[in-house]
């Protein structure tokens, strides 16, 4: 695993408003992202468009403003809060004569730099491989098409399939390895299930304080940080739950919106852990004014990974920043559907353990019925 420069990487941020609103807190979890990979960012260049340019996302005047602020603060590259296409991407470098990424490729760069486990790296890099794929098949169009001359003979279309079948081939290696890895954790389940024990995941945006959370009640000291992407690898504890016995809980990588669909494929082993559970404890950063959003993007990735049907507790937490107090809310049935905390503090964690132990008490009696 690679290591940043200890200053940072100098970097120019780019966020256009194309109608979509919150562009503050975009701009906010923009910046997070950027410090999160060890870049520096030295200026930000917004603006307002009807829709992209097909050519260079930001149009020309803008492109110019992007160019005068890079050369000005002697960047080292450009970051986009968007996803460019390929060529979009190559038309920037070539004109602003500096790197360019996007967000899709900033986010993996991320999880390159978090994953610690075998499994998470393998992940990471099947990820990357996939976003590359399209980079690079674009990246070699004019070699492909090229009819030779002097210096220009030759490699065109053989260096193309080379670069594509070399590629193939480590992302079959990674999926195979991953496939093994999932047999693995599909027998766990399966143990899990034979011992009817209730499985419980953290799910939550990302810097919502599910680690923190998850190292309350279960004392396993997992990485927790104020920092997007803190944690990518599944960990699992037993906890328990006075009155209903032990449970499983398990302890997820955070969401954020707009998470790219190859980092959601290369995860959906992981992830499908998250589909496979009983309970869901949605953990929400109450004290953010984007949580509505936050909530929205968390249930848009559920629904992707096919977790939207598992029951969810609300947990909102980070009470110690709101003027809030510990309680719980309960739904028209009469269970209880949300929980107000603190997982700094502590305060309304016996709130949360009552839920768990309602929820594992419903689990006991519809395993029992059927």
């Amino acid at each position: 695993m690679f290591e940043r420069p200890a200053s940072g990487e100098r970097a120019i941020l780019v966020q256009l408003d194309f109608g979509e609103g919150d562009s503050a807190e975009r701009l906010s979890e923009f910046n997070l992202l950027v410090a999160s990979a060890g870049a520096t960012p030295l200026a930000v260049v917004t603006g307002k468009r009807a829709r992209p340019d097909p050519a260079l996302f930001a149009g020309k005047g803008k492109v110019v403003e992007i160019g005068d602020a890079a050369r000005t603060h002697c960047a080292d590259l450009v970051v986009f809060n968007h996803d460019l296409a390929p060529g979009q991407q190559r038309n920037l470098e070539r004109t602003l004569e500096c790197r360019v990424i996007d967000r899709s490729s900033l986010i993996l760069d991320i999880f390159a730099l978090r994953a610690k486990s075998h499994e998470g790296k393998l992940q990471v890099e099947l990820a990357q491989l996939q976003h590359l794929a399209t980079r690079l098949v674009r990246g070699w169009t004019h070699l492909e098409r090229q009819k030779g001359g002097i210096g220009l003979r030759g490699p065109g279309e053989k260096q193309l399939e080379t670069d594509r079948r070399l590629l193939g081939k480590r992302v079959s290696l990674l999926k195979d390895r991953l496939r093994q890895l999932e047999k693995q954790r599909q027998v766990r389940r399966r143990a899990r299930g034979r011992a009817n024990v209730l499985a419980v995941s953290l799910v939550g945006y990302t810097n919502a304080g599910k680690s923190t959370l998850f190292n309350s009640l279960t004392k396993a000291g997992a990485y927790a940080a104020d920092q997007l992407f803190a944690t990518l690898d599944t960990t699992s504890r037993r906890l328990f739950i006075e009155g209903a016995g032990p449970i499983v809980l398990s302890d997820t990588v955070g969401f954020i919106r707009d998470l790219p669909h190859a980092l959601v494929a290369a995860f959906q082993a992981t992830l499908e852990e998250t589909a496979e559970a009983d309970v869901l404890l949605h953990v929400i950063d109450a004290a953010s004014p984007d949580r509505d959003q936050q909530i929205r993007a968390v249930d848009a990735v559920l629904a992707e990974i096919g977790a939207d049907a598992v029951p969810q507790i609300l947990v909102w937490n980070k009470l110690d920043l709101t003027a809030a107090s510990p309680g719980i809310g309960r739904n028209d049935c009469g269970n209880i559907s949300s929980v107000r905390i603190s997982a700094q503090s502590g305060a309304g964690l016996p709130l949360l353990r009552e839920a768990l132990a309602e929820a594992a008490s419903r689990y006991t009696e519809q395993n029992a019925a059927a």
